[in-house]
C-alpha cells in the first residue's frame, strides 16, 4: 500500500515528544511493506541534514524549507482572522505544491495526517484520510489562556476557538480521527459531532528506556525532570517547582538537586542555575544516563494534554515518578502503586523526600512503574490498534 504520511514537525531523530508517535509510526509502516512518502517542513539546514537518516525507513522525503521569522510573522497577521494561526505558521505554498503533485503523479491508497495543523494540505482529496490529532490542540490554547494576563490572554482564547471549530469541520472531512488517548478522544466526540474516532497510546522502547545493567547505583539526593525548555508548559512548571517545591525540599535534604534535561532552554530557565542545587543541561545527546541517576523524576505540569512522554520514559528506566494529577491523567498507572500524584506543593515536595530517603519504597516503585511499561505501552501493542484502525478506514471509505 502506499502511504502519504504528512506531519507538522520533521519527524527524525525520534527523540522527542513532537516526532516520536511520527517517527515508529513511518517505521512500522515501512517494516511492514508499505510505500511510505513523508512531506514535512524542515525550519533550518541543520534540522534537514539531521533528518536525512529518515529516508532509510520510508521510500520518499517531502520537504520544504522555511523562514522561522517569515512564518512567526504568518502566525501574527492571522490572529484576528478566522484562519487559526497555528494552522498559518505550518503553511508552505511550496509543500502545498510539493504535495499535490505527489498526489497527481503517485496517487496513495492511504493519507495519514499526524497534527490538524497541516491538516489543510490534504483535507479535499477523495483518498481514505486517517486525521491524527494526537492532542486536541483547541483545549491547551484555551488552557494557555488562563496563565496568560490581560489583554495576552484574549490572543490564546481566540486561537483556541479558532482551533476548536477547524477540528470539528476536519474530523467530519477525514475517515477516521485518532487521539493519544480516551481522554483526548472523549473531548472530540463531545463535539456531538458524526464521526468515527478511535484512539491509540504511544508506546516505549522498552529495551533502549531501561535501567543500566552496568550502573545500577543512583544518587539518591537527585531529582531529575525532562522537557523541551523553550515550551511554555515545561517552563512555567520548572520555574514554580524551583521557586514552591524544590525550597521545601531543600529544607529538609540541604544535599538534594535537581537536574532540569532538555533543549533550548529560555533565559528564564538558564538562571535557576543560580541556585544551590539546580542545574540545568541544555540539549543532551542522550538523556539516559540523567535521568538513571537519579532517585526520582517529577512532572509538576499544570497545563497537560495527552501523554507525558517523559513519565513513560521514566518508568521504563524504573525510575520513580511523582507528577501532578493533569500529568497523570494520560498515563494508566495506579496511584500510590506505579506512580505518586502529588495534591499540592507541599505533597509533591514530601512524596519527594520520602522516595530520597526510603530506598526500599523506592525499589517498589521502580518495579512496579517498569513492570506496567512492559505490559501496556509497547509500540507493537500500539501498532496492532494502528492496523485495525487502517483496515477501518479503508473499509469504510470504500462504502
Amino acid at each position: 500500500m502506499k502511504i502519504l504520511y504528512l506531519c507538522h514537525r520533521f519527524p527524525y531523530p525520534g527523540n522527542d515528544g513532537s516526532r516520536v508517535r511520527s517517527f515508529h509510526l513511518i517505521q512500522h509502516f515501512t517494516t511492514n511493506g508499505h510505500q511510505v512518502t513523508v512531506a514535512s517542513l524542515v525550519r533550518s539546514d541543520q534540522e534537514a541534514t539531521a533528518g536525512q537518516p529518515l529516508k532509510k525507513h520510508c521510500k520518499k522525503v517531502i520537504m520544504a524549507r522555511v523562514n522561522e521569522t517569515i512564518q512567526n510573522i504568518r502566525m501574527v497577521a492571522y490572529l484576528l482572522t478566522p484562519t487559526p494561526s497555528s494552522m498559518a505558521y505550518f503553511y508552505s505554498k511550496t509543500l502545498a505544491r510539493r504535495i499535490d503533485e505527489e498526489i497527481q503523479n503517485n496517487r496513495p491508497d492511504l493519507i495519514y495526517v499526524h497534527c490538524s495543523s497541516v491538516a489543510p494540505y490534504v483535507a479535499d482529496y477523495d483518498i481514505p484520510k486517517i486525521m491524527d490529532f494526537v492532542d486536541m490542540d483547541s483545549a491547551k490554547w484555551l488552557i494557555y489562556a488562563k496563565f496568560k494576563s490581560f489583554p495576552i490572554n484574549l490572543g490564546y482564547w481566540y486561537e483556541g476557538v479558532k482551533l476548536r471549530r477547524a477540528e470539528k469541520k476536519l474530523a467530519q472531512r477525514f475517515t477516521i480521527s485518532t487521539c493519544i488517548t480516551q481522554t483526548e478522544l472523549d473531548t472530540l466526540t463531545g463535539y456531538n459531532l458524526k464521526i468515527d474516532g478511535d484512539w491509540f497510546p504511544n508506546g516505549v522502547d522498552h529495551q533502549f528506556f531501561c535501567p543500566d545493567d552496568q550502573q545500577q547505583d543512583y544518587d539518591s539526593n537527585t531529582i531529575s525532570f525532562i522537557g523541551r525548555m523553550d515550551y511554555y508548559p515545561n517552563i512555567e512548571a520548572m520555574l514554580r517547582f524551583c521557586s514552591d517545591i524544590f525550597p521545601l525540599i531543600r529544607e529538609h535534604n540541604p544535599n538534594a538537586k535537581l537536574i532540569i534535561i532538555g533543549a533550548n532552554p529560555v533565559n528564564e530557565i538558564k538562571a535557576l542555575e543560580q541556585h544551590n542545587g539546580i542545574t540545568v543541561t541544555g540539549t543532551v545527546e542522550d538523556v539516559r544516563p540523567y535521568v538513571r541517576q537519579s532517585a526520582v523524576m517529577v512532572a509538576p505540569l499544570k497545563i497537560a494534554r495527552g501523554t507525558q512522554n517523559k513519565i513513560l520514559e521514566a518508568m521504563s528506566m524504573g525510575v520513580p515518578v511523582v507528577c501532578s494529577e493533569i500529568a497523570a491523567r494520560g498515563v494508566n498507572a495506579v496511584d500510590n502503586t506505579h506512580i505518586l500524584v502529588a495534591a499540592d506543593n507541599t505533597d509533591c515536595a514530601k512524596k519527594i523526600i520520602n522516595l530520597l530517603e526510603n530506598p526500599v519504597q523506592r525499589q517498589q516503585f521502580s518495579e512496579a512503574g517498569r513492570d506496567l511499561i512492559g505490559n501496556d505501552y509497547t509500540w507493537e501493542k500500539a501498532m496492532q490498534r494502528v492496523d485495525s484502525i487502517i483496515n477501518r478506514c479503508l473499509v469504510n471509505h470504500s462504502r
